[in-house]
């Protein structure tokens, strides 16, 4: 059972604007590179909402992955350097690989990539720059297609017999440098959230076409975030599940400017992993 409405209603929040997808005719699509001539970088473009965002700190221990798309948890690291590749993945992807399969009771966990983010006011987000900037429209990072996809393109070998079972996408997002208070993470309650809201959105590079869910207004939608995370905190988003029995597949997730942020908070910084998990049939 989820929270109940009086408890979430007498939780304190912020109204801050989150960029839902503007109509737009056809397939959404954005180029991650320079685009052929005469065609825009993206036609997927913001229509921004005036909304509560509420603090979910009293009431952390009641979300669920399964059931909101999103968790926090406590999440302690070795890494000296987070902008350290080398390190990165020698230290920090067996870290949270371990730490995954404990959490999900996952049979095998597969990293696939991860990016690090620090927010520069007035520049703009270039995918392959490192780092990269705070995501600020309100997305899921997988869906339905892109979702197994993923197991048939980093695990080619074995994606027919992985794919009988459950398989997840999810991210593991954390501060590299606490307390944010600078572009902090805001997740929608995937209770709140109608198929209908996801709108399939292409990604398009120069060897591959990617596919990521943008959201709709929906006015149902119910948004939460954890003001100050530290960097011994991290969250658990559901990008993808294949399991259709009622629990929450795709977890709409958005970094969003906090009015209530002081002047002069040094820029969010931040590092995101996502890795496919397998339960087995």
């Amino acid at each position: 059972m989820g929270l109940q409405e009086s408890r979430i209603e007498s939780l304190p929040f912020v109204t801050a604007e989150l960029n839902y997808l503007a109509p737009t005719a056809g397939k959404p699509r954005t180029y991650a590179y320079d685009p052929p001539p005469g065609e825009p970088k993206s036609t997927n473009l913001p229509e921004p909402h005036l909304l509560p965002i509420f603090d979910g700190r009293a009431v952390a221990k009641a979300f669920s992955l399964d059931r909101e798309g999103f968790e926090l948890v406590r999440h302690p690291t070795a890494v000296k350097n987070f902008y350290d590749e080398a390190e990165i993945r020698r230290v920090y992807y067996p870290a949270v690989e371990s730490f995954m399969r404990a959490t999900l009771r996952a049979d095998r966990v597969f990293i696939f990539d991860h990016t690090v983010r620090k927010r520069v006011e007035g520049a703009p987000d270039i995918r392959g720059a490192a780092p990269r900037q705070p995501a600020t429209r309100v997305h899921v990072d997988q869906t339905l297609t892109s979702g197994p996809n993923r197991v048939r393109e980093h695990l080619p070998d074995v994606a027919d017999e992985l794919l009988k079972g459950r398989v997840q996408v999810i991210n593991l997002w954390r501060p590299i440098r606490g307390p944010v208070r600078d572009a902090p993470l805001a997740m929608a309650d995937g209770t709140t959230v109608a198929p209908e809201d996801l709108v399939a959105s292409d990604l398009i590079y120069p060897n591959r076409r990617g596919e990521t869910y943008s959201v709709k207004y929906n006015p149902n939608h119910r948004w939460f975030y954890f003001p100050e995370m530290t960097a011994d905190e991290a969250l658990l988003l559901k990008c993808y599940d294949s399991a259709a029995d009622g629990r929450t597949r795709f977890g709409p997730h958005t970094a969003f400017v906090d009015p209530t942020t002081p002047a002069n908070t040094p820029p969010r910084e931040s590092i995101e992993i996502r890795a496919l998990v397998f339960h087995r049939a």
